[in-house]
């Protein structure tokens, strides 16, 4: 299974394992499961802690792309022509977090399962998007 981790579950995985459902974690860790944690990812966390709207506590924004390699788990970029067709997440996914958007549209375009417990991601039928919690 190719999995995407929602910014929410990547620092859970991380730092507060507990957090994640059983499923989740079984999940995170078999080795046969590819886990990608997103280049946005990464930015969000970075602007939201810069903010004050997150804390990171025993680590800082600028260690976790090395964490996240060393948990096992592989960087998505955001390449060009996924950004620039990002306009295209299906209509019904009522999710104004332009984050969340785009780590849906990446996991809709590299058919990825989107590991998430958003309840506004859960609650609708997102056309191609495969939720895993």
């Amino acid at each position: 299974m190719k999995l995407l981790l929602d910014t929410h579950a990547f620092l859970w995985a991380l730092l507060e394992p507990a957090r994640l459902s059983e499923r989740v974690r079984q999940a995170l860790e078999d080795r046969d499961n590819q886990v990608f944690v997103s280049s946005v990812t990464f930015w969000e966390i970075a602007l939201k802690a810069s903010l004050g709207k997150l804390t990171l506590h025993g680590c800082t924004a600028e260690s976790l792309p090395d964490a996240a390699k060393m948990q096992g788990f592989n960087v998505l970029v955001l390449d060009a022509a996924t950004a620039a067709s990002s306009a295209a997440v299906p209509r019904r996914v009522d999710h104004r977090d332009p984050f969340d958007r785009m780590l849906m549209w990446q996991a809709i375009r590299n058919e990825l399962a989107f590991v998430s417990r958003d309840r506004t991601i859960l609650a609708r039928d997102s056309g191609n998007l495969k939720v895993f919690w």
